[in-house]
């Protein structure tokens, strides 16, 4: 049984990075939202946000309301396909509500702008974006966190919720994956 450790080329964003990343997104939301008559939402994208979207509440210091969406579009493989699915839907009534997605990456764009559309429609209040990481090289439509923790090299990254064939999740970092474990 090999390390998985050991399939990354180097580590592109340490777990202390992602930790201060947090906190001063998290200082910026409060920032943002603290004269809001309703706690804000923060929607977690899953499975990819559901640890930046951990780390980022624990360094939130007003009160928060937490769901969930599941949109896929990758599928297996290291681009997206383009095709989305809606796995998930938030459970809660959004209408008149300040909502955050909390993104792990923003890539083509395709996914977030798809769920953007789909909260809008819920009749939000406001609707911006949270992500971890932030590709603008591979963006495919016009789309636009406001809170970002790192900016993407043009490289296949895992880890912290980012992942290849759901593998790689799990490291408390990000890092980008040798080639040859998906070529």
């Amino acid at each position: 049984m090999s390390n998985i450790h050991d399939e990354i080329k180097e580590i592109f964003f340490s777990h202390e990075e992602i930790v201060e990343a947090s906190k001063k997104i998290a200082e910026i939301i409060d920032q943002d939202y603290k004269d809001c008559e309703k706690d804000p939402v923060l929607v977690c994208t899953l499975k990819g946000g559901l640890p930046f979207s951990a780390e980022l509440i624990k360094h939130i210091n007003r009160h928060i309301i937490i769901d969930f969406i599941d949109v896929a579009s990758y599928h297996g493989g290291t681009e997206s396909t383009g095709k989305l699915i809606l796995r998930k839907d938030v459970t809660m009534d959004l209408h008149g509500r300040d909502v955050i997605v909390v993104e792990d990456i923003v890539d083509t764009g395709k996914t977030i702008k798809h769920i953007l559309g789909h909260l809008k429609e819920r009749g939000v209040r406001s609707v911006e974006v949270a992500a971890l990481v932030d590709k603008p090289e591979a963006r495919l439509v016009d789309v636009k966190a406001k809170y970002v923790g790192v900016i993407s090299p043009k490289e296949f990254l895992v880890g912290f919720g980012l992942d290849y064939a759901e593998r790689y999740r799990n490291l408390p970092y990000i890092g980008i994956l040798k080639e040859e474990m998906y070529s």
